[in-house]
């Protein structure tokens, strides 16, 4: 079978936009001489629609499309992705893969297993699919399954569901799999992802075909990484990571199943993790500031490294004329805050103007003066520090306001993880491009890019992390050292891990249990931050849904 994955990057609900991309690949699969071209998973309709699925509209759009995919069909078979509207009780609407062959309609897979955990919720709008159907497509049969139809397994090799579409098809005949994919990135993702595949086919005898997709849509990022494996589970062809790619190949055939043997795994698949979150971050970026109809940024530079890292990422991802920075020194802002600033626009080509926020703090203390009297004047205490970091918010808002520019916030996991940020002030913005990024992760995503020049100052990299809103102030005042914190913050927030836990695998009870109770009482804030690009496995947002109002750790 002389096969396509179309590695596409669909925008959700642009039906236009996409049927041109589907159709675009299926030309130069004809102009190839390829017989079947394979779309991710919902390429018609985009992933994920969430309840844009319970407007009929947007379902007659799918449905209407048909006719734009038969005749993009012509001369070869199209695999494509759509959400139709359910014709049984149940669900609005059906996951869906048409298989359209030369202009004709010829079946219509339903997807099986639909995932409800994490940033999923598919059951929530999808009548699931009961039917294993084997087609004869090129010479082959073919089973076809659509994302969570392989993940029957988890990583641990442990049954999710009661029924595994893939054996099921297997025992009906199908020689080869086609999976549909829009399986989002994180850290680790990639080769999970190998290795479950693998496994597939390890178990079966059978090659497997993965199409991802690949882009940004809202807080998800979809790596691609398409690839194919043969019977035995070794790698035959991959596509690059973060960019559309056609992936082209030649199925081989079903063999003997046998037991799992190393694999050469190709690089793609196992990139340092710096550069994946990097890479993840610029196309989550790029694609959030497009899709939504921006055309450039705007944030505040502090001279530190959060926002020296959202900076670069931002030039890297929409070109340094599209991008504008702030410097906006305070009373306790040191010398260096503005030098770095500066430096750092400069090194990216970028504007970057100061405005000082002296006078609107001083009005903000005029006016509040005698009431604030009232409860005590304790220099630079929690209300004079947010002050400031409200004084800066109000600036970066209006020059948003007045250029059209998306605000970016700066703010890392870490701080957001524990509240270490001030609500309508440094947390104004409509992407926090960094939020799902520890700050030791931070320090080393940002080191990729002095690899070949200096792009952010040296000092920025090396001085002590401070918000600079009180004298002398540093982050270590105030949290536990960064390294120490990420790692009670990934144990508890990522892994769920108790307090018991953390403190049996090592760290300090006193310091565990302030920090999971900083991470409990800041749920409110965290519910008006910024959407949060996803790269790690259990980011704030969708995927972590934790009610506001109960009761605290003790």
């Amino acid at each position: 079978m002389r096969l396509r994955l179309a590695q596409l990057n669909t925008t959700i609900v642009d039906f236009t936009g996409n049927l041109a991309r589907i159709a675009a690949a299926c030309e130069r699969a004809r102009s190839d001489g390829d017989e079947v071209v394979v779309t991710p998973e919902l390429a018609v309709t985009g992933y994920p629609p969430f309840d844009l699925l319970e407007r009929p509209e947007v379902l007659r759009a799918g449905s209407d499309a048909v006719a734009a995919l038969a005749e993009a069909s012509r001369g070869l078979t199209l695999v494509v992705g759509v959400a139709l509207q359910n014709d049984q009780p149940g669900r609005p609407a059906i996951n869906a893969a048409l298989v359209l062959q030369n202009g004709q309609l010829l079946a219509t897979i339903r997807k099986r297993l639909l995932p409800t955990y994490d940033v999923f919720d598919e059951d929530r709008y999808f009548q699931p699919g009961t039917e294993a159907l084997v087609l004869k497509l090129a010479g082959r049969r073919v089973g076809i399954t659509i994302c969570e139809d392989i993940w029957h397994h988890d990583d641990n090799g442990q049954p999710r569901y009661p029924v595994d579409p893939v054996a099921e098809l297997v025992d009906r005949g199908a020689d080869c799999i086609l999976n549909l994919s829009a399986s989002p990135f994180d850290i680790g993702k990639p080769l999970r992802r190998v290795e479950l595949v693998r496994g597939i086919a390890l178990r079966h005898g059978v090659p497997v075909a993965y199409c991802n997709l690949v882009g940004g849509n809202d807080s998800l990022v979809f790596d691609g990484r398409s690839f194919a494996v043969d019977g035995h589970g070794a790698i035959i062809a991959s596509a690059p990571a973060f960019v559309e790619a056609d992936l082209r190949l030649i199925l081989p055939l079903a063999v003997a199943p046998r037991l799992p043997n190393p694999a050469q795994i190709p690089s793609s698949f196992s990139t340092p993790v710096a550069n994946d979150v990097r890479a993840a971050l610029v196309l989550g970026l790029r694609d959030y500031v497009n899709k939504c109809g921006f055309k450039r940024v705007v944030l505040g530079l502090s001279g530190g490294i959060d926002s020296a890292l959202t900076a670069a990422l931002a030039v890297e991802a929409l070109g340094a004329d599209q991008v504008s920075g702030v410097a906006m020194p305070g009373p306790y802002s040191s010398p260096g805050s503005v030098t770095d600033a500066l430096a750092l626009a400069s090194n990216l080509g970028i504007r970057c103007p100061i405005v000082p926020i002296s006078q609107p703090y001083a009005a903000f203390h005029e006016a509040l003066r005698e009431e604030l009297a009232q409860y005590g004047n304790a220099p630079a205490d929690i209300t004079d520090q947010n002050l400031q970091a409200r004084a800066r918010g109000t600036v970066l808002m209006a020059l948003s306001n007045k250029t059209g520019a998306l605000l970016l916030t700066t703010g890392n996991k870490s701080e957001l993880a524990v509240g270490y940020c001030t609500l309508y002030g440094d947390m104004n913005g409509g992407l926090a491009v960094i939020g799902d990024v520890p700050k030791t992760l931070v320090y080393d995503v940002a080191r990729t890019y002095n690899a070949e020049r200096e792009v952010i100052p040296e000092d920025t990299l090396t001085k002590p992390p401070s918000a600079e809103l009180a004298p002398d102030q540093k982050d270590e005042d105030s949290l536990p050292p960064y390294p120490i914190l990420d790692a009670i913050l990934h144990r508890h927030v990522v892994e769920r891990w108790s307090v018991a836990a953390i403190v049996a695998d090592g760290f300090d009870q006193p310091t565990v249990e302030r920090v999971v109770r900083l991470v409990e009482r800041n749920e409110y804030k965290r519910r008006q931050a910024a959407p949060v690009l996803r790269v790690t496995r259990k980011a704030f947002g969708g995927g972590r849904r934790v009610p506001m109002a109960r009761r605290m750790p003790e």
